[in-house]
């Protein structure tokens, strides 16, 4: 177990994720969360029909993110998340929504559950700067 306030430190928080399988696992069960809630509906229907493509932005998204190598950027170039997000009407509930899948498919992972706790409060930053309403 980390300390808790060891995640955001460098490789820290990728190595407790389990690197770029571990984060690979919960992009898919985050999108698995989003095709089963019904609370999820409206932020489904702003992705394709494949979910392929997203799964794999948020597992390289994640990957760096989380202090692992820029996968993302390697693959898709820079990402800025408000720029990525503003042809979508994202409000409040997309948001909730949102942290409601990664809260479900958090609880899939087998992370120390001090990750998991850190790794959701840390994701509403960028799930509020996705959001393009009140």
């Amino acid at each position: 177990m980390t300390s808790p306030s060891a995640y955001g430190q460098g490789d820290t928080s990728f190595r407790a994720a389990g690197g770029e399988r571990g984060l690979r696992r919960l992009a898919e069960a985050f999108y698995a969360a989003m095709e089963r809630r019904p609370d999820a509906a409206a932020i489904r229907a702003m992705h394709p029909d494949s979910l392929d493509e997203s799964t794999d932005k948020l597992a390289r998204f994640l990957c760096g993110w989380l202090g692992g190598p820029p996968r993302y950027r390697e693959k898709y170039g820079p990402i800025s998340i408000p720029r990525a997000h503003a042809h979508l009407d994202i409000g409040p509930a997309e948001r909730d929504a949102w942290l409601a899948c990664m809260a479900e498919a958090l609880a899939t992972q087998d992370y120390a559950e001090d990750f998991k706790q850190y790794l959701l409060r840390a994701l509403s930053v960028p799930a509020e700067r996705c959001r393009t309403r009140d």
